[in-house]
C-alpha cells in the first residue's frame, strides 16, 4: 500500500508538555488522558487544538524502561503555565513529510515500520536536529485519523 505523504513548513510551536520515561504504548495513553484534562480544567481545548505525541528514544537503541515520550499540547506564546507537573517548551519549526493514518494502535505501529523505507525511496532525508511529531488535531481525531510529521531536509 502506497503511503500519502504531504510536504509540510511548520512553523515554531509553544508547548505545554508532560514527560513519560518507560516503555512506549500503554503508559503513553494515560500521560495523553492527564494532559487532556488539565488542558480542558484551564479552558485550552478547543477545536484548533493540536496535541503532540514526541517519542524521543528509539527502544532499539534505547532500554524501554529508559524510553521518553512527550505528550504536549500546543499553547500561544503568552500563555502562563502555573502546575508544576506541566513543563514548558518548545519545537522548531521546518519541513516535515506528513502521513496521514488511522488512529488506531495497529495503524501507528504499522506507519512507523512504513515511514523510513518510503522516505528514503523519495530521495528524503532526516533532520535529527527536530523530533518526529505524532499530531493529533481535534478534526482529525474526530474522524480517527492522526498524523506523523517527520523532519526533513
Amino acid at each position: 500500500k502506497i503511503m500519502n505523504i504531504e510536504i509540510e513548513k511548520t512553523s515554531f510551536y509553544r508547548i505545554a508538555y508532560i514527560r513519560q520515561i518507560g516503555s512506549y504504548g500503554h503508559n503513553n495513553v494515560q500521560i495523553m488522558e492527564k494532559l487532556k484534562k488539565w488542558a480542558m480544567s484551564n479552558g485550552l481545548i478547543n477545536e484548533q487544538s493540536i496535541i503532540l505525541g514526541i517519542a524521543h528514544d528509539n527502544p532499539k537503541i534505547v532500554e524501554p524502561e529508559n524510553c521518553r515520550y512527550d505528550t504536549c499540547l500546543v499553547i500561544s506564546n503568552d500563555y502562563c503555565i502555573s502546575d508544576d507537573y506541566i513543563s514548558d517548551g518548545s519545537i522548531l519549526g521546518g519541513k516535515y513529510a506528513v502521513f496521514k493514518i488511522r488512529h488506531t494502535a495497529e495503524e501507528v505501529q504499522k506507519a512507523w515500520l512504513a515511514i523510513f523505507p518510503e522516505l528514503f525511496k523519495k530521495g528524503y532525508q532526516l533532520d535529527e536536529a527536530r523530533p518526529i511529531l505524532e499530531r493529533y488535531k481535534n478534526e482529525m481525531v474526530k474522524n480517527h485519523f492522526c498524523e506523523i510529521c517527520v523532519p526533513i531536509h
